[in-house]
C-alpha cells in the first residue's frame, strides 16, 4: 500500500494536507468547547497551537496524514486523518475528524469519507477502519449508514484526560465491501 494524502476539490469540499499556514482557521473551527466531548486528547478549543505542533510531528514522522477540511469556498471547517497506518498490512483507519457546527449534517462528512475512502483503496488498501466513543451516537449512526460493517466494542480501549475510560466501537470497510459503500455515499450526494 503507497498511501498518501487525499487532496480533493469537489462541488461538496476540499481537502488539503495539514499545513500550520491552516492554524487560525482550525483554531476559529475548533473554539467551540461542545465539539470535543468524545475527543479522547483533550479540549482543542483549550490549547490548539499544542495540538497542532503534536499533529504536525505526527504527519512529520509518517504515522498520521492530516488533512484540513474546507468548504468549496476555503473556509476551514474542521479536519480528518489517516492514523493508524499499516503499510505493510494494506490497513489504515480514518480518524480524528471533527467538524464545526455549521458543517455537521451538511455533505461534508459523506464527501470527506467518499474522497478518503477512494483514495485509501486506490492507493492499495485492503481493510479502513472507523472508530468511536460507544456512546457517540450520531459518529455511530453516520458509519452505519455509510455501510461500515460493525465489528464489536473495545472496553476501557482508551481513557480520556478527565480519567474517565472510552469503550470504542469498530468499525471496517474492506476493499469487497467499497463499491456498495461508494453507492450509498453518492447517493448522500
Amino acid at each position: 500500500m503507497q498511501l498518501t494524502h487525499c487532496i480533493a476539490d469537489t462541488p461538496h469540499l476540499r481537502l488539503s494536507p495539514l499545513a500550520r499556514d491552516h492554524a487560525a482557521g482550525l483554531a476559529t473551527a475548533a473554539a467551540d468547547p461542545s465539539l470535543w466531548t468524545w475527543w479522547p486528547r483533550g479540549k482543542l478549543s483549550e490549547d490548539f497551537s499544542g495540538h497542532l505542533d503534536w499533529q504536525l510531528a505526527e504527519q512529520a514522522a509518517g504515522r498520521w496524514l492530516l488533512h484540513t477540511v474546507m468548504t468549496p469556498a476555503g473556509q476551514i471547517v474542521g479536519q480528518t486523518c489517516y492514523l493508524a497506518i499499516r503499510r505493510e498490512h494494506s490497513g489504515v483507519e480514518i480518524g480524528g475528524t471533527w467538524y464545526a457546527a455549521p458543517a455537521q449534517g451538511t455533505r461534508i462528512n459523506p464527501a470527506a469519507k467518499h474522497a478518503l475512502l477512494g483514495h485509501a483503496f486506490a492507493c492499495g488498501a485492503e481493510r479502513v477502519e472507523l472508530k468511536t466513543d460507544a456512546h457517540n451516537a450520531r459518529s455511530r449512526a453516520a458509519m452505519e449508514k455509510m455501510g461500515a460493517q460493525f465489528e464489536g466494542i473495545h472496553r476501557r480501549h482508551m481513557r480520556y484526560p478527565d480519567g474517565r475510560w472510552r469503550d470504542t466501537a469498530w468499525y471496517s470497510v474492506l476493499a469487497a465491501d467499497w463499491a456498495t459503500v461508494c453507492s450509498r455515499l453518492e447517493t448522500r450526494l
